[in-house]
């Protein structure tokens, strides 16, 4: 057992996936294996896997995250069969959750009834509204799926399945930030994650690529309705973190901790890296065929791999006002200079500054509600509405937790101490 948990994000079918997404970073994986290669967790390397990933985590909660690829490609008794393995090994007083990143076309009422019988947290892709959401999300024939998404969607609402929504942000719907949010609460959504697309070509980064200054202002922008409308009501993960951070509290994205290094990836076949971002062999730490996980977790290239987020910050990100919230951000997307030419700035440093900047008076305001005993959602302009039962950060405690764990907030980082 490790003192401190740990996340992985699992992936039973490596990089195979049904869509044919274009700026999908991980289906140039398969390149890593043979050809031939079966791309399907073999039921020795999941009960090794799951007997290991709970005997390392301190507990009572005990968290697994798939993601593919498309992790659905497995089936249900896949799924079904971990489950039953997570509830063999789990000790006495421990608690285990599941949380499931998918496309959502292949989602059926069996696939819901299952989902929701045994809590799974789902994270559906959607990129806004149709004309939007199919310029890159397509499938392997390039046809459209927003559509067939959409469907996956109603269906988890109908079964009322516990789901978040990760929209990507690009070049095309960066462009158009209230036209994504105000499709996506229109549809129900009530949880976001917005991540922005940085997709790194020789010195520069590809056209779908969304701009660090149109990423600031995107975020700026739907800031600005939420902040007037929908706290308390719409959970967007960016301004959740920051209520956190300004609440002088760390910040659970890892993205936005000092260090990095505690959220790893697991492949097919049971191999091993630092980041879901880095699954290249520079970053391979092992497998945990022959290796035991915590042994890999707290090797030293995992360690000096987390520590080199604090240690490679320029001087331009040390003397930073915002440094408290940013800390320099992803270390994928540290790839240009600093105005003095020091390497290791952010790509994004531009659209993150104009964002904390733009949102620091109304943090103020919503951290001296908290203080004060009131609620979050008092700092709307619009009155005579009910407050809900926020804890700390503002956050509902009945919501997803935004560390990725997949347990509700008051079961995760919003829980007494």
């Amino acid at each position: 057992m490790r003192r401190s948990p740990f996340h992985i994000m699992t992936k039973p079918t490596g990089p195979i996936c049904n869509l044919d997404c274009a700026y999908c970073y991980y289906l140039d994986k398969e390149k890593l294996y043979p050809r031939g290669e079966n791309f399907r967790m073999s039921d020795a390397t999941l009960e090794r896997y799951v007997e290991q990933f709970i005997a390392s985590q301190p507990g009572p909660d005990v968290t697994f995250a798939w993601q593919g690829g498309e992790p659905t490609l497995m089936g249900l008794d896949f799924f079904r069969r971990a489950v039953e393995l997570e509830r063999r090994y789990l000790p006495a007083g421990f608690t285990c959750h599941n949380a499931i990143q998918t496309n959502g076309t292949l989602l059926d009422a069996e696939w819901c009834r299952f989902l929701k019988d045994n809590d799974f947290l789902v994270g559906i892709s959607i990129d806004g509204p149709a004309d939007l959401h199919d310029v890159y999300r397509r499938n392997k024939g390039g046809r459209p799926t927003h559509d067939a998404v959409m469907r996956g969607l109603r269906l988890l609402q109908e079964f009322h399945v516990d789901y978040n929504v990760l929209c990507v942000v690009n070049a095309v719907n960066g462009q158009r930030p209230l036209d994504v949010y105000e499709f996506l609460t229109g549809a129900g959504v009530t949880w976001i994650q917005f991540i922005p697309l940085v997709e790194r070509v020789g010195d520069g980064v590809s056209p779908r690529t969304v701009p660090a200054e149109t990423y600031g202002r995107f975020l700026a922008d739907i800031f600005d309705v939420w902040v007037r409308r929908d706290v308390g009501r719409v959970f967007v993960q960016i301004f959740e973190e920051c209520v956190q951070v300004w609440a002088g509290q760390t910040a659970n994205l890892c993205i936005f901790r000092p260090t990095c290094g505690d959220a790893l990836a697991l492949e097919h076949d049971g191999a091993l890296y630092a980041c879901d971002h880095f699954v290249d062999p520079r970053y391979r730490l092992g497998n945990i065929r022959d290796s035991s996980l915590v042994e890999l977790v707290d090797s030293p290239a995992q360690v000096a791999f987390g520590q080199a987020k604090r240690t490679t910050l320029p001087r331009y990100c040390l003397e930073c006002d915002v440094r408290f919230m940013c800390n320099g951000a992803c270390p994928k997307d540290r790839f240009i200079r600093t105005p003095d030419g020091e390497p290791g700035l952010n790509y994004l440093c531009a659209g993150y500054k104009h964002f904390f900047h733009h949102v620091d008076p109304a943090m103020r305001q919503i951290v001296a509600l908290l203080r004060a005993g009131r609620f979050a959602d008092e700092i709307m302009s619009a009155g005579g509405r009910s407050a809900p039962a926020l804890a700390r950060g503002g956050r509902a405690r009945n919501q997803p937790c935004p560390c990725g764990s997949g347990r509700k907030y008051k079961r995760c980082c919003g829980a007494e101490r």
